[in-house]
């Protein structure tokens, strides 16, 4: 599971930490990644990989139904058309019963297959997931040091500058969209293979907000602070677990918690952990 949420929140980083967009909608590409790959598996004999391939795709070119009118938005107004975005999804995975079973969700989806490697036990998918979130990190990281990764960080820091130089600001903002929303189904993908049940919860507005949480936490506009967030606020429910906290009580106190974390870090240290760029 740090290693689904590690490609989740390394990916909203290119949008959090690059660009300076709070998006409020990654757990609907999240999710969205995660019920295209499993209808594919479900439906038809093709490989699993290549499902995955089609969920992202299928993402990438929803990205594009926010991302061009929303992109023109800033500060609060874009959250709120990401917040929007990620509500209207979540609407259709929880009413499209036909197709996406609704609030039962779809259980029974087959262990992902790599040619005659069938991933059915924890540590084959822990080894399958590390080496997941070891390749998108590096190819996350190369983004970020790339001339790419360079505009997207001047179009955070001076925007009207950026354009002033000539560059298509519209454009890098959709394209780093779009690649933010591919790793995110990547991550969906993987997640539905790995507990082989899905429903729309698990891609709701609260795991929106997690996944900027642990951005926030962690530091934002480098490689190293969305992940020393992801260990930290994952581990934290586990550390509730060994307290011997109700079960009843973890999850509000889990909030709580993640809330109170959040607003220290945001008043002592803004930015994050281990990040690099500072939230004004």
């Amino acid at each position: 599971m740090m290693a689904i949420y590690a490609i989740l929140a390394l990916s909203l980083n290119l949008l959090v930490g690059y660009i300076g967009l709070p998006s409020l909608c990654h757990a609907a590409f999240f999710g969205v990644g995660a019920y295209i790959a499993t209808l594919l598996v479900l439906t038809n004999t093709m490989p699993f990989f290549l499902c995955v391939l089609i969920g992202i795709l299928g993402t990438v070119v929803l990205s594009f139904l926010i991302s061009f009118p929303s992109l023109r938005l800033r500060g609060d107004h874009f959250v709120l058309a990401s917040l929007g975005f990620q509500t209207i999804v979540f609407s259709v995975l929880y009413n499209w019963i036909e197709v996406t079973q609704g609030p039962f969700g779809i259980a029974g989806i087959p262990s992902p297959r790599l040619l005659n490697w069938v991933l059915d036990t924890p540590w084959e998918y822990l080894l399958f997931s590390l080496m997941a979130v070891l390749l998108s990190g590096m190819l996350l990281y190369w983004l970020g040091q790339s001339p790419f990764g360079r505009v997207l960080k001047a179009i955070r820091e001076d925007e009207l500058s950026t354009a002033a130089l000539g560059k298509n600001v519209r454009l890098f903002k959709v394209i780093a969209f779009a690649v933010a929303a591919g790793f995110a189904a990547f991550a969906g993908a993987i997640f539905a293979g790995y507990l082989r049940y899905i429903d729309p919860t698990s891609f709701g507005l609260t795991e929106s907000v997690f996944i900027l949480s642990i951005v926030i936490v962690g530091g934002a506009g480098n490689t190293l602070g969305p992940l020393v967030g992801t260990f930290l606020l994952l581990l934290l429910p586990e550390v509730l677990r060994f307290l011997g906290v109700p079960e009843s009580i973890a999850p509000n106190l889990r909030l709580v918690l993640y809330s109170l974390l959040i607003i220290i870090i945001m008043r002592y240290k803004p930015q994050g952990l281990a990040g690099e760029y500072q939230y004004q």
